[in-house]
């Protein structure tokens, strides 16, 4: 049988339990083999906000899902390099795997914004579409004429922005993010003023 992959890609500036709910949420929703969480390298929707270096957040994502069955970090975007667009991304992962059946994963707020996304008719005519949603939250659909599947996931309100001042108050982290990431963030001085700056495209 083919294989059912879903990606999930993101800045992951940090990564936090709300990207993994809802990675392993929509992973038994739609009984997908695996999730790809895909670290942009560049990412053009914060083209005008300062990102930290892609090897610092592939090594948090890949610390965050390290035991975690069927999510796996990917550096497809990274190794490629330049802006990261989920259309290249497809392109990449369909010729590496011809035979899979791919799931493209992203909040409704996201979905609501396709009409902006690079080649997006592509996107949506290599991939699935999957919008992800909250209890009790009105859904912004993805524009009506793509197809896509709806998955509802436990709400949890964590800013990866918010985490970012966490570091810099002085604020706790625990139960936001996991604890390799705690850890990993400590250990690389991560999101203190003088790091938080610039090295948008820098490769590990």
């Amino acid at each position: 049988m083919a294989e059912r992959l879903g990606l999930f890609g993101g800045t992951f500036d940090p990564i936090h339990v709300g990207h993994l709910v809802t990675a392993v949420n929509v992973r038994h929703a739609l009984a997908l083999d695996r999730v790809l969480l895909v670290v942009a390298n560049d990412p053009w929707q914060k083209a005008a906000l300062p990102v930290s270096r892609a090897a610092d957040r592939l090594a948090m994502v890949e610390a965050a899902v390290a035991d975690v069955e069927g999510l796996e970090a990917s550096a497809l975007e990274i190794d490629r390099g330049g802006v990261s667009y989920t259309a290249d991304t497809l392109t990449e992962l369909g010729d590496q795997r011809p035979d899979a059946e791919l799931f493209v994963i992203l909040g409704s707020d996201a979905a609501a914004t396709l009409d902006t996304w690079e080649r997006v008719d592509e996107v949506c005519s290599r991939a699935t579409l999957v919008v992800v949603t909250r209890p009790g939250v009105g859904s912004l659909a993805a524009p009506p004429r793509w197809d896509h599947l709806v998955v509802e996931v436990p709400r949890l309100e964590v800013s990866s922005t918010d985490l970012r001042a966490r570091v810099v108050d002085g604020r706790p982290l625990d139960w936001l993010v996991t604890d390799p990431v705690v850890r990993l963030i400590r250990t690389l001085g991560l999101y203190h003023e003088p790091q938080m700056s610039s090295q948008r495209s820098a490769t590990p």
